[in-house]
């Protein structure tokens, strides 16, 4: 059984190596991370355990399906972290029908089904999030098969230096930057200008730094929806 928070769409990703891709979303239940600016607690903290609901993988690709009226179209897998779920045999299922599966995690977790995945998005949280990354746990999700890409979230000058060592340490990953959105609370407002100038500044840094290997994306859901769940 994997623990289900949410499963929504179709909609477009908003962010990383497949930004504006038609995509249903599959949010597990459950992390081992505490980030300070995460946007999604009631999948990360027990406190909303409750509101998790256990679920077989033939019955979230029948969500899936009805979602997306039949037509395969890209899943990704989200969470919390979707590493500590036993996603495999959805993913073996879901592709047999033409689905394609991405995963986005911290990269705190490897497992063995990641090599059935078609992309992996591994993004180690930066020091603003209050986490340390583990970068021997981080390098085991380099396995064969999928399109492997990293992606970090940037808040200030401490998490611009952590994103150009962990460039340095997997130059072969390509690397996607995408400022950080303060405001957490599903509730409140998003301050649209306050974003513009976190992309303009973090632009401005890395063209002044020469450094012209990262792609530099908004979050564009949060452009978009804001923090509206299910979106």
């Amino acid at each position: 059984m994997i623990r289900i928070s949410e499963i929504f769409g179709p909609t477009i990703q908003g962010e990383g190596v497949l930004i504006g891709l038609p995509t249903v979303f599959v949010r597990s239940g459950g992390c081992d991370y505490r980030c300070s600016w995460c946007d999604s607690l009631h999948a990360v903290d027990s406190a909303f355990r409750d509101t998790w609901t256990p679920m077989t993988a033939e019955a979230i690709l029948s969500r899936i399906e009805e979602l997306s009226g039949g037509r395969p179209l890209t899943v990704s897998l989200s969470g919390g972290n979707p590493a500590i779920q036993p996603f495999g045999p959805l993913i073996a299922a879901g592709q047999d029908k033409g689905y394609r599966f991405a995963l986005e995690t911290q990269g705190s977790i490897s497992q063995p089904w990641f090599v059935r995945l078609d992309t992996l998005v591994l993004s180690p949280k930066p020091p603003s999030s209050g986490q340390v990354t583990d970068w021997d746990a981080f390098a085991r999700c380099l396995l064969p098969g999928p399109e492997t890409v990293m992606k970090i979230v940037i808040f200030d000058d401490a998490d611009y230096d952590f994103a150009r060592d962990a460039a340095a340490r997997f130059p072969q990953l390509p690397l996607y930057l995408q400022p950080g959105n303060p405001v957490v609370d599903e509730t409140a407002a998003v301050d649209q200008n306050s974003l513009v100038d976190r992309m303009l500044w973090l632009i401005d840094k890395t063209v002044a730094d020469g450094w012209f290997n990262p792609r530099i994306l908004p979050q564009l859901h949060v452009i978009l929806w804001g923090n509206k769940r299910g979106v």
